[in-house]
C-alpha cells in the first residue's frame, strides 16, 4: 500500500512509518508532499493518509498519529504503548514531560531534521534503527 503526508518530517511522521512498516504493512511505501496536496494525492493514488489535519490517522483526541495508527489497527504489544508515550511527548510540545525519554527522542528527531532537511525518505532509513531500539528497550522495560 502507498501512504501520503506532508513533507519536511519530523518525530510522528518518521515514527508513524516505522510503525506501519513493522507492524501494520511491510510492503508500504511512502509519498511526502505539500500539506494541501495530500488529499488530492490520496485521492489520486489511493494513498492513506497520516499525519495531517483532518484525517483519521492524524492527531484525533488528543492522540498524535503514532497513537492513532495503534488505535486502528488494534495495536496493544505493551511496548508500543510504552514507545507511543515516548512519540507523543516528542512529537505533542505540550506534553514533553509525559514521560523522560520524550525529551530525548525529540531532540534526537529534531538533529535528523536539521541534517537531513526534507530528504523524509533518507530520515526514515536512517532513524528506522533508532525505533528498532528504542522499542527493544521498551520490551525490556515491560
Amino acid at each position: 500500500m502507498q501512504w501520503v503526508t506532508r513533507k519536511n518530517a519530523n518525530v510522528d511522521r518518521i515514527a508513524c512509518p516505522w510503525l506501519i512498516k513493522r507492524f501494520v504493512d511491510k510492503d508500504a511505501t511512502f509519498l511526502f508532499v505539500a500539506a494541501d496536496e495530500v488529499a488530492a494525492v490520496a485521492a489520486q493514488t489511493g494513498a492513506i493518509p497520516f499525519d495531517v489535519k483532518g484525517v483519521e490517522l492524524g492527531h484525533v483526541d488528543g492522540r498524535c498519529s503514532f497513537e492513532s495508527i495503534m488505535l486502528k489497527y488494534h495495536l496493544t504489544d505493551p511496548a508500543l504503548l510504552r514507545l507511543a508515550k515516548i512519540v507523543h511527548g516528542a512529537d505533542v510540545s505540550a506534553d514533553i514531560n509525559i514521560v523522560p525519554e520524550a525529551a530525548g527522542l525529540g531532540a534526537v528527531a529534531h538533529g535528523f531534521a536539521l541534517v537531513h532537511g526534507e530528504d523524509d525518505h533518507a530520515k526514515i532509513r536512517l532513524e528506522t534503527p533508532v525505533y528498532d531500539a528504542l522499542y527493544a528497550w521498551c520490551a525490556d522495560q515491560s
